[in-house]
């Protein structure tokens, strides 16, 4: 009761000073060290942007993910650590007001940080109502819908943070504004899917293989699904009709073409003739013609052209790596193992080279390009530092997949050494017979529950006397 207590009262706590934070009025935005035609000064990042910085990613990349998970698998840790999240988020939100030294013109990282901190505050309402436990009358009533939003809206939040960060960063360096925007948002919005695409193939491959045969439906089926919809998109965004062609407009607007031809096609071959889901090679070779045409895809500066061939071939490799995957490791199966519990190393090369793509090509825009050109900053220094991103955000998926995985299965997968091996038969039982699963040990346990008499329980001390 006491510790029931205590975390409601540190999650009233961060509501609490949620509320004050939103009530805090926009600081003035001094913008007169900006030379014209510039979005941000040429002052130096100082210390206490510097500390919002690190503490924001903290709060919002790191222990708000965490405890997302954490309130997934119900962990009594779940409430410390969002609490935790919070108070380190209100204090950047402060200091991110505070800062002194770099200038910055109105941008969208500051427009959206209202909209963040109010699904903030949302979410922390919501989450201190659940704790209130309060289930009589009309609160019986709502309860199931605020468990429901919630939820949701913890979901959701990462794309949220992801969305600030990229603001952030661009508006850091002042990029992305005037004649640069359209080209910024076909960079990050393709860059930032490629790495959803990575994480979503990362949760499929740890944990979702038990839910992909639910829906009685193959990876590639949705896979294919949204290739064909983003071709769709590509196809009639990608040149301004009616007005001329210019620079890549032909190309880009060929790779939509292509999408949506081989998206159609890889929905056609998700299903056997018996309506049974079929695994096929469409995907694969779609991310693997992506990679080809972003090879050859011609830039205004030389190091740009090196860096987008190195994008190209590293989505070509993904989509090489699929191919193999599904022909060769897994010869058509959805997973190694009926549960997907215990995937093949060769496995994570797919999902990581998506991660890697994304980011090469989230950071390969004309301005990125022309500043480290001016810089000095070979391509690959670049690319060596890209990987090294996407290595450790591929690294704090997999923890996190870990920490659900365990508790979602409920099951020790530990080897131990020491375990007698019968008839030869690893983790085996005399006469071939399997270890039987803890999951399965349980359900037929509660599901006898109440049904066994003393005598009948296995571990009773009648039993035990009958045994003897």
């Amino acid at each position: 009761m006491a510790a029931a207590g205590l975390k409601t009262r540190s999650a009233a706590l961060a509501a609490m000073l949620l509320s004050s934070a939103a009530t805090v009025t926009a600081h003035e935005h001094h913008m007169d060290q900006i030379e014209e035609g510039k979005f941000v000064s040429d002052d130096p990042i100082d210390s206490v942007l510097w500390i919002h910085i690190l503490i924001q990613i903290l709060a919002w990349g790191v222990l708000f993910p965490t405890g997302m998970v954490l309130g997934i698998i119900r962990s009594r840790w779940h409430v410390p650590v969002q609490t935790t999240g919070s108070v380190l988020a209100i204090i950047g939100y402060f200091l991110g007001h505070k800062h002194k030294g770099r200038q910055f013109s109105p941008n969208m990282h500051a427009k959206f940080a209202p909209t963040l901190m109010l699904i903030l505050i949302c979410q922390v309402s919501m989450g201190v109502y659940l704790k209130l436990h309060l289930e009589k009358g009309i609160n019986g009533k709502i309860r199931k819908y605020v468990v429901k939003a919630h939820g949701w809206v913890g979901k959701l939040m990462p794309i949220t943070i992801w969305t600030q960060f990229v603001f952030g960063g661009i508006t850091a360096l002042g990029f992305c504004f005037g004649d640069h925007t359209g080209q910024c948002l076909a960079h990050f919005i393709m860059g930032g899917a490629f790495i959803a695409y990575g994480v979503i193939l990362t949760i499929m491959l740890l944990v979702g293989q038990l839910w992909l045969r639910r829906t009685g439906r193959s990876q590639e089926f949705f896979d294919s699904l949204v290739i064909a919809a983003w071709g769709c998109v590509n196809t009639f965004t990608e040149h301004r009709w009616g007005g001329p062609w210019v620079h890549n407009d032909l190309q880009h607007t060929s790779m939509g073409i292509i999408w949506w031809c081989a998206g159609l096609l890889g929905i056609w071959l998700s299903r056997k003739r018996n309506g049974q889901p079929k695994r096929n090679l469409i995907p694969g070779i779609v991310i693997f013609l992506t990679g080809f045409g972003m090879s050859a895809h011609p830039q205004h500066l030389e190091l740009s052209n090196k860096i987008h061939t190195i994008f190209g071939y590293t989505l070509m490799a993904a989509g090489l790596c699929r191919i193999i995957e599904i022909s060769f490791v897994l010869r058509d199966k959805n997973a190694t193992t009926a549960d997907g519990e215990d995937p093949n190393s060769f496995q994570y090369l797919v999902p990581f080279l998506l991660y890697a793509s994304g980011f090469m090509f989230m950071g390969a825009t004309e301005e990125q390009m022309q500043l480290l050109s001016d810089s000095g900053v070979t391509h690959v220094s670049y690319v060596l530092l890209l990987f090294s991103i996407a290595f450790l955000l591929f690294l704090f998926v997999n923890m996190l997949l870990h920490v659900y995985a365990v508790h979602a299965w409920g099951k020790d997968s530990r080897f131990d050494a020491e375990t007698p091996r019968a008839n030869g038969l690893p983790n085996g039982m005399p006469n071939g017979h399997a270890r039987t699963d803890r999951r399965v040990r349980d359900a037929e346990e509660f599901e006898l529950e109440g049904l066994m008499s003393e005598d009948d329980d296995p571990e009773s001390p009648a039993a035990n006397k009958e045994r003897r």
